[in-house]
């Protein structure tokens, strides 16, 4: 029975948990005592972990659990501003896993590391390097392929899934579509379901995957036709915004599919009727 240690069970670390525990030995941690303490009444292995406000190294509290899986699945807090404090998280993870001597780390990423550029991407289109004076990336994408790069220069075995925009409980696409400026006919729709983001940690955990993955529904729709989808499986009668005709970068998941991964929806509008 493998120990799991999961930092940030928030929507998709608590069902990953939950997912977990049936074979594993999980402890999962939120970022308040009255949260863990909530978790504990669920019957969750869980304590209290911030990164800002730990009063012991992480790597004591991992030692304890006998962590020998991490993983590390919170968000990078651009909408809070803290995205510089994103990177320098993960080289303190990366760090005190490798004090706690575990054997494997996790990360929980984004295809957000992209280009913006249209064409197919693949896991090597992205790299710290590649972004270095490259206008195409973000200032966001160059933020999180630092923090990658800890990761990878960390010493530990590791895994970096690059998840696509997630849909599921609470999440459901349409009520995205009052906050979108505008839709392109010719964008693909880079989704991924809650199940084939639990399921694909799963996968790499039970296959012993190591290196970098894509995790993104393998077929798909425009934005335009995916968000009127959207719409009509919860008959909304709201209008999309402006339809545009600009193209953009379809991420591919085809690494992850050659590695024997099944995913649950192999299209994007298959997975909408299942929210």
């Amino acid at each position: 029975m493998k120990h799991i240690t999961i930092i940030g069970a928030g929507w998709l670390g608590l069902p990953l948990t939950h997912h977990l525990s049936d074979s594993c030995r999980v402890f999962a941690s939120k970022t308040t005592a009255a949260g863990a303490d909530a978790l504990q009444l669920e019957g969750i292995r869980s304590f209290c972990f911030h990164f800002e406000q730990s009063a012991k190294p992480l790597s004591d509290t991992l030692t304890a659990q006998q962590a020998e899986v991490v993983i590390g699945c919170f968000p990078p807090g651009f909408r809070q501003n803290k995205q510089d404090e994103y990177a320098h998280y993960w080289r303190y993870l990366a760090e005190q896993c490798k004090i706690a001597q575990v054997k494997k780390l996790v990360m929980i990423s984004t295809t957000g590391v992209y280009p913006n550029h249209p064409g197919i991407m693949t896991e090597q289109d992205a790299s710290l390097t590649l972004a270095q004076n490259n206008a195409d990336f973000s200032t966001s994408a160059r933020v999180l392929l630092t923090a990658e790069q800890h990761v990878i220069e960390s010493g530990l075995d590791y895994t970096i899934l690059r998840f696509s925009g997630l849909i599921g409980p609470k999440r459901h696409p349409a009520r995205f579509v009052p906050k979108l400026k505008q839709v392109s006919s010719r964008a693909p729709a880079n989704i991924l379901h809650l199940d084939d983001a639990i399921g694909s940690v799963r996968y790499i955990l039970e296959q012993e995957l190591s290196g970098i993955f894509n995790v993104t529904t393998p077929e798909t729709v425009s934005k335009a036709e995916f968000y009127q989808a959207a719409l009509d499986t919860v008959s909304s009668e709201a209008a999309l915004p402006p339809v545009v005709a600009q193209e953009d970068k379809q991420v591919s998941s085809d690494k992850l599919c050659r590695c024997g991964y099944p995913f649950h929806y192999q299209h994007t509008l298959d997975a909408l009727r299942y929210l």
